[in-house]
């Protein structure tokens, strides 16, 4: 297959073209103008020896005293010869060596003012070229006759000037096209040597270094916007890439734990016999921790969905306010327990996946439990806006560090290990998934600590986010 033309070549090419357009039309135009110039000097030159004629004709008294006059006027004029003949074809005067060409007969007499194109005739006598002016006179001497007359000019030095300019022209067109075609190489190379260094950059980016960037100061404002979305690209790959090794460690370590105890305690039963007892008591530790794992690897899923632009398999209006009180009696044996109150205040209604919500939430809720101690106090708070509904799960209880805040909600990250509570076996994915659900419906989450309180804010869609060629579903 063809390799196509670099971009310098095009843009060489493009403009050489360009520019042997312009020296051409220049070269043509200058051409044009100097034949105008010439005729029209001819054309004066014609029309006054054809005036300087007539006058003569008009004032000899006889035939010879004309022919005596004509020569005595026009003989020392190089170059221009004169043919007069009768209405019988008989020649009155004429140059010696001059032919006239056959069609020779008289027309009209040429006005002044007329077109120089047109008043003039052109012909070619062997090596020689002419230019003549045809008209008829009326001699004094025979009022009752009418003479043709033929003034010519040689113009062979026209010709010649003309031939001179013509391959000077040709010659400085050549100059001129090659050398534009130097300078316009020379300035397309030297204009895209920001992209020959953004490619250099580009090809020494790897996995181990991600730290390169685009030189966006130093390139031209039309490639300004291309540095600065590849440093873009640049840094979403760099940050993806660290949460991926992040994630990599942070589940290899998760995963650690489950899968030694599970070794462990395979390893202890086999090491002696023992009794039926012992063995349940083994295969239901083992149960627990295959369970975990089977969440871990289930969550761990989800998230994989959330990220390749999960799908909300049932989108649907519901009430928030009745999810999250069928929320609040499953958990409240367990708040009771701790001798903790949970609230719900406000209503609003929410546009999708009701369970998704559900779970959102009771991540939320099961989070606060966790972490508000004792007589503590949970409210869940309920705001419609205009488009979209807030759900805040605000628990008591130790602040968290505003520098970790933005950090809740990565995969596997616990704010303090020693906070966990001790009944708790989740692998610190709630969080995450929170988050997946709700950007997976189009929405926001907010966190703040302090003054004792920690409230997370979940801001979903209250109205059918319609998308060109889409239907809004009926509200059920």
């Amino acid at each position: 297959m063809r390799r196509p033309l670099s971009l310098t070549g095009r843009l060489t090419l493009f403009f050489t073209v360009a520019a042997a357009l312009v020296v051409a039309g220049l070269a043509a135009w200058v051409m044009m103008a100097t034949e105008r110039h010439f005729i029209e000097l001819d054309r004066v030159s014609l029309q006054d020896k054809q005036r300087l004629i007539s006058d003569i004709l008009a004032d000899a008294e006889s035939a010879e005293d004309g022919r005596r006059r004509l020569h005595e006027a026009l003989s020392h004029h190089h170059g221009l010869f004169i043919a007069i003949g009768d209405a019988h074809g008989a020649v009155f005067f004429q140059s010696p060596g001059f032919r006239p060409p056959r069609r020779a007969s008289a027309s009209p007499s040429a006005s002044p003012d007329t077109d120089p194109m047109h008043s003039l005739r052109h012909w070619r006598d062997g090596e020689q070229a002419f230019r003549g002016l045809s008209f008829q006179a009326t001699p004094a001497f025979a009022a009752a006759s009418r003479f043709d007359v033929l003034i010519a000019m040689d113009i062979a030095h026209h010709t010649q000037f003309m031939q001179d300019l013509g391959r000077s022209l040709l010659l400085y067109a050549a100059t001129a096209v090659a050398l534009c075609g130097l300078l316009s190489w020379l300035a397309a190379h030297r204009a895209l040597a920001p992209l020959r260094t953004m490619r250099s950059r580009a090809a020494i980016v790897t996995s181990q270094q991600l730290d390169e960037r685009m030189p966006v100061a130093a390139v031209p404002a039309e490639m300004a916007d291309l540095a600065e979305a590849l440093n873009g690209m640049l840094d979403r790959l760099q940050d993806a890439l660290r949460r991926l090794s992040e994630f990599s460690s942070d589940l290899a370590h998760e995963l650690r734990t489950p899968l030694s105890n599970l070794m462990m305690q395979t390893q202890v039963a086999l090491s002696a016999r023992r009794g039926a007892d012992d063995y349940r008591d083994i295969l239901a530790s083992n149960a627990e921790e295959l369970q975990r794992l089977a969440r871990m690897v289930s969550d761990m899923l989800f998230l994989a969905k959330t990220e390749r632009a999960l799908d909300l398999p049932h989108r649907e209006r519901f009430s928030a306010a009745t999810e999250v009180c069928a929320l609040i009696e499953f958990y409240e044996v367990l708040a009771d327990e701790k001798h903790i109150a949970l609230n719900h205040v406000g209503e609003g209604e929410v546009f999708g996946d009701r369970l998704m919500f559900r779970r959102a939430v009771s991540n939320l809720l099961s989070n606060a439990l966790a972490h508000t101690g004792e007589h503590g106090e949970i409210t869940i708070t309920i705001n419609r806006c205009a488009q979209t509904t807030r759900v805040v799960v605000e628990n008591t209880g130790e602040d968290i560090d505003p520098h970790i805040l933005p950090r809740l909600f990565d995969r596997f990250y616990r704010a303090d290990p020693s906070r966990a509570h001790p009944g708790s076996d989740g692998a610190g994915l709630g969080l995450a998934i929170v988050r997946a659900i709700v950007e997976a419906h189009g929405g926001t989450i907010e966190t703040e600590s302090g003054g004792g309180r920690t409230r997370f804010g979940l801001c979903f869609p209250a109205v059918p986010q319609i998308t060109p060629g889409q239907r809004q579903p009926a509200r059920p």
